[in-house]
């Protein structure tokens, strides 16, 4: 497993990272979740990401309790706080400073530790002064209760803000988590240059498109029982990709990954992974065999000219639009 430097800073997280957005607490029973999060151990992960939202804090709970007993200082653990939680009450959302104090209280006590190595604004809040937001993160890490703070789809303009009040705050922002695959690129033309100036690098979820990239999903097919695309809770995440050229497109680069000697899950790994200021990217699973499949990923170098192709086949499915990179205008509550 690969350890990679996280932003202009000496902490070094694993290039793959566990993550646990939609499985934990929802999809997988939390015995399932425990031999996961072991496979992942096991094949040299040792960073764990989540969030308070992800089932309504459940999700952390499960994590804490399949990371227990395991050495502390081993263990990079980040988790997020911005999004309703609770009861949804009007202070159980968004970056106010409350709100920030409640959850790393929260988070902290549910992951069963002491501190988080990353903590991280699950979303820009436009209600509440930025600078309420960042000295509320300041005095966190001052703290002790996180080691560094990152953002999560923040646009550039919102990044360049952040760091420059972290700076004057003396902390800093180290990470920025977008969405990123080889169909989703919006990124590229302003969050990779401001965060790149600003010493931060990228965590990015969603390598596979959601698992469209694994190529399982086929044109003029209906998604079969049990996939994402087949769920009503997350078949809308999906729909972007889901057009028929888009589906089509993806089954033309099986080649690619036959050549390769990889799947099509980790083909899309290696190639986010192999773009840079992408520090890591994250990988959720449902099984352990899943995740050790995903390990395979970790080491390998696509050509020059294979990168070239891949982007030739997929063409215009490619989404760049620079303002798709958004955070919600208001509290959803």
């Amino acid at each position: 497993m690969q350890y990679r430097y996280l932003g202009h800073s000496g902490f070094k997280v694993t290039s793959l990272i566990y993550g646990n957005w939609l499985t934990h607490a929802s999809q997988v029973t939390n015995e399932e979740a425990t031999k996961t999060v072991h496979a992942a151990l096991d094949g040299g992960i040792t960073t764990f990401d989540t969030a308070d939202v992800y089932a309504n804090q459940a999700a952390e709970e499960v994590l804490g309790n399949a990371l227990s007993g395991q050495r502390r200082e081993g263990l990079e653990i980040l988790t997020k706080v911005y999004w309703p939680v609770a009861e949804r009450k009007p202070n159980d959302h968004g970056l106010s400073r409350k709100h920030i104090m409640e959850s790393i209280n929260g988070s902290l006590k549910r992951l069963r530790t002491e501190y988080v190595d990353l903590y991280q604004a699950h979303r820009y809040d436009y209600e509440t002064p930025l600078e309420e937001t960042m000295q509320a993160f300041a005095d966190i890490v001052r703290s002790g209760k996180a080691l560094y703070i990152g953002v999560s789809e923040w646009t550039a303009e919102q990044i360049e803000a952040g760091a420059k009040l972290a700076k004057e705050m003396n902390f800093q922002l180290i990470s920025s988590q977008p969405q990123y695959s080889m169909l989703w690129r919006v990124i590229e033309k302003k969050v990779i240059p401001a965060s790149e100036k600003n010493g931060i690098s990228q965590i990015v979820w969603s390598p596979m498109a959601g698992g469209v990239l694994t190529g399982k999903y086929l044109p003029g097919v209906q998604p079969a029982e049990g996939t994402r695309a087949s769920d009503p809770e997350t078949s809308s995440f999906l729909e972007k990709f889901m057009s028929e050229k888009t589906l089509s497109r993806i089954q033309k680069l099986k080649p690619i990954a036959e050549e390769l000697e990889l799947t099509m899950a980790q083909l899309s790994l290696a190639w986010t992974l192999q773009n840079p200021n992408v520090t890591s990217a994250i990988v959720g699973a449902r099984t352990p065999e899943q995740i050790q499949s995903n390990l395979a990923a970790n080491d390998v170098e696509i050509p020059k000219p294979l990168m070239k192709k891949i982007d030739e086949i997929l063409d215009d499915s490619i989404v760049r639009d620079p303002n798709l990179t958004t955070s919600p205008p208001e509290r959803l509550v």
